[in-house]
């Protein structure tokens, strides 16, 4: 792990997306509940921020981090068929929280995956990019 003992602390924001493409019909019956292994967008959302949460065990080298806030959020797409998915998180610390973030959008998408497969096993998932941090000495970023 980076040392990042003499690092000031500061607050630390980061915001990630990622996007599952899906057939119109699974889209439809996500929507209408009746998916028979049960509300996708609150499981996903529930196993994005669990995820998120525990990047500290999964990513080699990676700080645990007392993350203070966390939100998954979801934006159907109708044209393309999709569902966008953007995690924002949040803490005073001496690293940032980017790969939370990442991490909690990819954990939703393969859990949207997961609880669909049975309907739709050519969904695609993609896109999965940071979005937006600051806090630290890198400064803030947005992504153009």
């Amino acid at each position: 792990m980076v040392n990042v003992t003499e690092k000031r602390e500061t607050i630390r924001f980061a915001r990630g997306h990622a996007r599952i493409k899906i057939r119109k019909d699974v889209l439809d019956v996500i929507i209408a509940g009746e998916i028979k292994k049960g509300d996708v967008l609150s499981a996903a959302k529930i196993a994005g921020i669990l995820a998120a949460k525990k990047t500290g065990e999964l990513i080699p080298l990676c700080h645990p981090l007392n993350i203070t806030h966390l939100d998954v959020s979801f934006k159907i797409l109708e044209n393309p068929s999709a569902i966008e998915i953007e995690a924002t998180a949040e803490l005073v610390g001496r690293t940032g929280v980017e790969m939370e973030v990442l991490t909690a959008v990819s954990v939703a998408a393969l859990t949207i995956y997961d609880m669909c497969k049975s309907m739709d096993r050519e969904m695609k998932i993609d896109e999965i990019y940071l979005i937006e941090k600051f806090g630290g000495e890198s400064g803030h970023f947005i992504k153009k």
